[in-house]
């Protein structure tokens, strides 16, 4: 209540004294009364004139308000995903966060309800084998947010000076961040730019500012699928079920590389069947964002053994139907990367890095060609600059992570003198589909309750193991859809997970969508 009394008769206008509207609220799927607001910024914070957002704000207060400690902020990933999604887990699996803090939730400016820079509409089965920036589509996405929207002020640093704003207006002195994927880039850049307010920081699967994604995506993943490749070998149940996974795998792209895969699909709402064109590109590129979380990646072998036969079932099943890209803002992911990203890629050198690589240059030919349809937003000169600090830092990376690997929390801790970087054996991008996922909240909350990093039982870690990987199932094309190659193979059925969630916290791996 305290709360709610301190913000009670705040006012909408830009540099204002408090946050609008602060009150009780409810959100689907949460039995409990949160606190839910709007903090008015001017979309232009230089200039501050013309057009405003409306940042959407979710505080999920702590439970113990007698002795409240500093708050914690959570920033999402992406660029493009909207942190109050992830009220479910605080309000849920993640209670013990708040014992002694609240949780704020801010949506970054263009996503969820902050002027969401994306286009509602439901996806075709076409839509999900497709590329990832069609022209049309990025010509029509454009054109139609530049009527409400600035598109070069959504860059990461601006909107940090957005959430300094909330926590501001929300009276806290310091905070703690953790962040994920995107969200450590966001958080390093606020340590950065308002380092007298931050206690702590943990980061999960880091994306340094300086990274040029996606220049290295392909060589992430790379490894990882080699890591995966290597389990399956070592895994006598996956090894007997899929005894060539290694020829299987080079054969698929191998044949995909001369003749896309033409295949007929039967959508599960029983509307009519539609032809789909598979291509080498988008197959590789599937794959690759399915090693992000070790459930989805357990089911790879199987997936790419039936493909290497002509039978794409297992890979539609999994392909057509809401992943990442449905939960992240377009709009945000192309401003934010084509202002602080591509235009440091040497497009020359980063042909010669993906030659050879099973993942190609896919990536960076998309999005370049996206960015060069895209206005581009100013960064600060040192933004690209590592970011250095003696604040507490905590760095988890997945050993299995495609696309930001130990090596770039190794890199991003060296400039951290208070900081400890541990790496997650089984983990993927963040630590989806593993074993006692709790284990990584227990340290996450010692460590915001000592403010040290260095002698934290880390334990627990080896005991988060993947799940096993997924055999044959049994074909069900009636209950599920059903998918037959132009050789009239019929596919089988993959089970299903929904992995825009993660079961622990909100999964927002585009960092690196």
């Amino acid at each position: 209540m305290l709360l709610i009394f301190a913000f009670s008769d705040c006012s909408k206008q830009p540099g204002s004294g408090g946050l609008a509207g602060l009150k009780p609220c409810r959100l689907p799927g949460i039995d409990e009364k949160l606190l839910c607001g709007q903090l008015t910024v001017f979309e232009n914070r230089l200039t501050r004139a013309g057009r405003t957002i409306d940042l959407n704000v979710v505080v999920l207060p702590a439970f113990d308000q007698n002795t409240k400690a500093e708050p914690l902020f959570d920033l999402a990933g992406g660029p493009g995903a909207a942190a109050t999604e992830g009220a479910t887990f605080y309000a849920g699996q993640g209670k013990g966060y708040r014992r002694r803090r609240d949780v704020v939730l801010v949506d970054q400016r263009g996503t969820g309800k902050s002027n969401p820079l994306s286009l509602p509409g439901k996806r075709t089965p076409e839509d999900y084998v497709s590329e990832m920036y069609p022209v049309d589509y990025v010509k029509s996405l454009r054109q139609t947010l530049e009527r409400r929207a600035d598109l070069t002020q959504y860059t990461t640093s601006i909107a940090m000076d957005d959430l300094d704003d909330v926590r501001a207006r929300l009276g806290y002195d310091r905070i703690n961040l953790i962040g994920s994927s995107y969200g450590t880039r966001a958080a390093l850049v606020y340590l950065r730019q308002h380092p007298e307010r931050v206690r702590t920081v943990t980061l999960i699967g880091v994306a340094p500012t300086y990274l040029k994604m996606p220049m290295y995506h392909a060589q992430a993943a790379a490894r990882a699928m080699e890591l995966l490749l290597q389990q399956c070998e070592q895994d006598a149940q996956c090894h007997q079920a899929f005894p060539q996974i290694r020829d299987d795998w080079t054969n698929v792209l191998s044949q995909l590389g001369r003749e896309p895969a033409r295949v007929k699909y039967s959508p599960s709402d029983k509307s009519a069947p539609v032809n789909l064109e598979i291509q080498r590109d988008i197959f590789a590129e599937r794959i690759r964002t399915w090693m992000y979380g070790r459930d989805q990646a357990s089911r790879i072998p199987l997936i790419v053994h039936h493909a290497a036969q002509g039978d794409f079932g297992p890979f539609l099943r999994e392909a057509i139907r809401p992943s990442i890209p449905d939960f992240i803002a377009d709009g945000v992911y192309l401003s934010v990367t084509c202002a602080e990203d591509i235009p440091f890629i040497n497009q020359e050198e980063a042909a010669k890095l993906n030659a050879g690589n099973p993942f190609g240059n896919y990536r960076v030919f998309q999005q370049t060609r996206a960015c060069s349809m895209w206005p581009q937003g100013k960064i600060p000169p040192d933004f690209r600059e590592p970011v250095s600090s003696n604040v507490p830092v905590l760095l988890f990376s997945g050993n299995m992570d495609p696309v930001t690997p130990p090596q770039r929390g190794e890199e991003v801790a060296l400039y951290l003198p208070n900081s400890r970087h541990v790496i997650i054996p089984q983990a993927g991008h963040g630590f989806d589909g593993l074993a006692e996922p709790e284990c990584v909240d227990r340290i996450i909350m010692e460590f915001m309750e000592t403010g040290e990093a260095k002698d934290l039982d880390v334990g627990c870690l080896e005991r988060m193991v993947q799940p096993p990987f997924e055999k044959d199932p049994i074909d069900d094309r009636a209950v599920n859809g059903g998918a037959t190659d132009d050789r009239g193979r019929n596919g089988s059925r993959a089970e299903h997970f929904d992995f825009a969630r993660s079961p622990n916290r909100p999964c927002h791996p585009k960092a690196a969508r």
